[in-house]
């Protein structure tokens, strides 16, 4: 059988692989693009969206609770977790569902099964019928990622979960152990919690959300353990001795071991790039700890071949797949491709309270040599926050004192991971002290405590 030929051959339809898809046919391109598993990939199905899917049943949940602080009468209060399970998974699959239209509007082909590529250039899939021989001179990889798993701490699905057991739960945990408080652990965390787990993260480092700025982490940390969680800091999970129905955790602190008990432990301590079975090897592809190498235009080093998203290392967020699946198109393409700059990336984290970030930390910027100006504003001296009963948070923005350019924000609060966009488009924008201080925000929003936190660098707050 001839060999199917292509402009563009795309292994793995997750947020990187299924737009540098539809970004290659709109510039002319015939697409052919490879999937094993599901349509929009982890992130659609077993990551981002249902993730928040769950996380805004917990939220509603929380505010249930809270009724009678506004006004309002609310008894019996209770949830049914299987019905938060079934609406979470209902929407991830109207999503995927999504992304099969997107793909038969844009006349991109797609193949249901497993890839290698044998040589430069071409691709053979393996599907449930038959093996697919496919060409293309330009081949984008974009497998992304799955959970790892420590020696000693791997999950069953029974007492020891990862992200995908937590997600469809054959119970509710009683007493549950979280290792990591990265993004994905403190989600769990934060769901379960607040459905009533008496619930103990354990993070290895010396602070929660170890990768934001340490005031945003130690605000963070205070509002967790406020709501009733155990936060342990430079604590490691040396062991689990698995039981019927419970699990007893060895963690170290301080050089000292201890044994504590629970029913549902969740490993959340990262992910491993899905390298394997590609053929990467083979074809002289660099593969540093489980991510493919590639210089900043995602290419390889093997002409025609370019790695996207969580296979080619951090940030590991969908949106800067996503962008890396545009760039790779448009360079294709030969038009001007704009390379994804990781300090101008946004981190978002759902938990309760949402934390959100862009740029440099005040540690980072200070070890980067920058002189730098602060300033700080409370989400209690803002006027919609306190109507919407969210008092608890701050804004944080840091800026280059010689320049005025907006070095990083960092913010914890009610739906922060909604207003970090505005310093997003002000970090790409280049914009100063000044733009900002002269810019007008609506009244009353939670957006202008962005504004005052840029004047409180200055020494011109307002309302505090």
């Amino acid at each position: 059988m001839a060999a199917k030929s292509f402009d563009l051959i795309v292994i793995g339809a997750g947020p990187g692989g299924y737009v540098a898809a539809i970004r290659g046919a709109q510039l002319g391109m015939s697409v052919a693009i490879i999937e094993r598993e599901h349509l929009g990939g982890i992130c659609l199905n077993w990551g981002c969206i249902p993730t928040k899917a769950m996380l805004r049943s917990s939220e509603v949940f929380h505010l249930m609770h809270r009724a009678k602080e506004f006004g309002l009468k609310a008894d019996n209060i209770g949830y049914d977790l299987d019905a938060v399970v079934k609406r979470s998974r209902q929407v991830a699959g109207q999503l995927s569902g999504g992304i099969g239209h997107l793909m038969k509007k844009n006349k991109v082909t797609v193949f249901m099964g497993e890839a290698t590529i044998p040589a430069k250039g071409k691709v053979s899939v393996k599907t449930d019928k038959a093996t697919e021989e496919l060409t293309a001179k330009n081949i984008v990889l974009a497998t992304g990622a799955r959970a790892r798993e420590l020696p000693g701490l791997e999950a069953d699905g029974e007492l020891v979960w990862t992200y995908k057991h937590a997600l469809q739960p054959k119970h509710m945990p009683k007493k549950l152990l979280v290792i990591g408080s990265g993004a994905i652990g403190i989600e769990f965390a934060s769901f379960y919690n607040t459905l009533g787990a008496d619930t103990t993260v354990v993070e290895v480092m010396d602070r929660v959300l170890p990768v934001e700025d340490a005031e945003i982490s130690a605000f963070a940390k205070k509002s967790f353990e406020k709501q009733g969680m155990k936060i342990m800091q430079k604590a490691m999970v040396k062991k689990l001795d698995r039981a019927k129905g419970k699990v007893t955790a060895h963690i170290e602190v301080g050089g000292k071991v201890g044994k504590h008990e629970f029913d549902t432990v969740i490993s959340a301590v990262g992910i491993v790039g899905n390298t394997e079975g590609l053929g990467l090897e083979d074809l002289g592809v660099k593969v540093d700890r489980t991510h493919v190498v590639t210089d900043e235009y995602c290419r390889t080093g093997v002409e025609g071949l370019y790695a996207i998203g969580d296979i080619a290392g951090a940030p590991w967020l969908a949106h800067k797949a996503s962008h890396e699946g545009v760039m790779v198109a448009d360079l294709i393409a030969g038009k001007h491709a704009h390379p994804v700059k990781p300090e101008t990336i946004a981190g978002c984290t759902y938990c309760h309270p949402q934390v959100a970030s862009v740029g440099y930390t005040e540690a980072k910027a200070k070890e980067l040599g920058y002189e730098i100006k602060v300033g700080r504003f409370p989400f209690i001296g803002n006027g919609k926050a306190i109507a919407l009963g969210e008092q608890e948070g701050m804004i944080k923005t840091i800026f280059d004192a010689k320049t005025g350019e907006l070095l990083g924000a960092h913010m914890v609060g009610a739906e922060v991971t909604e207003l970090i966009q505005g310093y997003v488009v002000g970090r790409q924008l280049e914009t100063t002290e000044e733009d900002l201080m002269n810019t007008v925000f609506p009244h009353p929003t939670l957006s202008e405590m962005m504004h005052e936190s840029v004047l409180d660098a200055y020494d011109r707050v307002i309302h505090m």
